[in-house]
Order: C-alpha cells, then structure tokens, then sequence
C-alpha cells in the first residue's frame, strides 16, 4: 500500500503534536510545521510561521504528495485583555496565527489534495459559539474557521473533503492537577485528552460522506445549561 503522507501545523506541542505523532505510529509520512523546532521519532520537523506567505510557501517547496492536512495551529491563549486596550497588532497575531494561517495553508495544499482526493481538518474551539470576557480575537479567528470550514467544502468538492473540529477543554498538560470539580462539570465526567482529538482527526480522515462539518468534541458541554446560583 503506498504512504499517505500528512502536514499537522503546530506541531511542537499539544494537540498537534500528539496528531503527528500518532500519524506517524500509523505508517504515514508525516511533516509537522511549527515557528518552533519539532523534534518527533517519524516526523519530519518544518519551521514555518503560518500566518507568514513566503513561510508558508517555503514549507511546501519540500512537500510533493499529501493526503491530509490538518491546520491546528494558533496562538493558544485566548484572552487578551479589555477590547478597548486590544492593540490592532496583537489582534493580527491570533487572528493571522488562526485564520490567516489555515486560508494559507490550504491554499498552498489545494494541488496536491485534489491529486490525491484528499482531507482537510481544521481546529476550531468550542469558543466559536461561546466566549469569557476578553477573548475576542481567539473567538473571531475560530468563528472564522468555521466559516471558512464550510466554504472550502463546497469550493473543494468533490475531490477534497474539508471538516473542523471544535474542542473543549482539552488538558495537553498537568491532567493530575486538575480538581474533582473541573472533571465533574463534564456531563461524561471529565475533562478532554489530547487522544479524543487525535481519535476525531482520525474519524474526519476516513469519513468519506462527511465534508462541511464541525465535529463537537466538548464531553457535552455546550449541550449543558449553566446558571449562577
């Protein structure tokens, strides 16, 4: 059988780093783009800034067949203050990080998905639907995925299949400091592992009558109403 090959943005860490790794446990190829050095068994290490064109354009210059990508990477922490202080130069580095970053990516994929009829999944956040205060720019670039998410769908189709996934609260580090609470909030009783990503990417992947759709992988929490007593 020949060998899939896979990019995975982000791939220095968290969820991105236990997809390139558990892709290349599988037998594929795997070349993992992250501004910071990815050093995996398996896995070829790009240093690429997403957000940056030439960057882009650079990482794909070594890249001759794919059969997925998979853009998960961004700016991880979602708050950035009151509005009203948001500099227009932090709000372009998540939103670039993001949105700009997966539109990029894709764009530089699109040739070499269609010659292969292949996938791509973009990481959303459950933050696209619901938000803290002083999230906007991490709420607008994932509303955005979503959107975008859609839109390559029908663009792309039918040679490639294009899904999002919108994690909840997933701990990519510290699991044993996490309190009863924090898993008990969960309606399946706790908090996301990396490995329930890992496990959607892998279903998006061989869902072939799945394109267009944003799989929630929350443990039930947006379907939970939640009061102040």
């Amino acid at each position: 059988m020949e060998q899939k090959t896979i990019v995975v943005t982000g791939a220095a860490s968290g969820i991105g780093r236990a997809i390139a790794v558990a892709y290349a446990g599988a037998g594929w190829r795997v070349f993992g783009l992250d501004v910071d050095a990815v050093d995996l068994a398996g896995v070829t290490g790009v240093t690429c800034d997403v957000g940056d064109e030439d960057s882009v354009a650079a990482a794909f210059a070594g890249i001759d067949a794919l059969d997925l990508l998979v853009n998960n990477a961004g700016v991880a922490d979602p708050h950035r203050g009151p509005v009203e202080d948001l500099s227009l130069a932090d709000w372009r580095r998540v939103t670039d990080s993001h949105l700009t970053g997966a539109f990029l990516m894709t764009r530089a994929a699109v040739t070499l998905l269609r010659t292969a009829k292949g996938a791509i999944v973009n990481m959303a956040s459950t933050r696209h639907a619901m938000s803290e205060p002083h999230s906007e720019a991490y709420a607008a670039s994932k509303g955005g995925i979503v959107a975008l998410t859609h839109a390559l769908a029908i663009s792309l189709g039918p040679d490639v299949r294009v899904n999002a996934i919108a994690p909840g609260w997933i701990v990519t580090d510290g699991w044993d400091d996490l309190r009863a609470v924090d898993h008990a909030q969960h309606p399946v009783g706790r908090a996301g592992r990396v490995a329930d990503i890992v496990d959607a990417v892998r279903y998006l992947t061989e869902a072939g009558f799945v394109t267009g759709q944003v799989l929630t992988v929350d443990g039930g929490m947006t379907r939970k109403m939640i009061y102040a007593d």
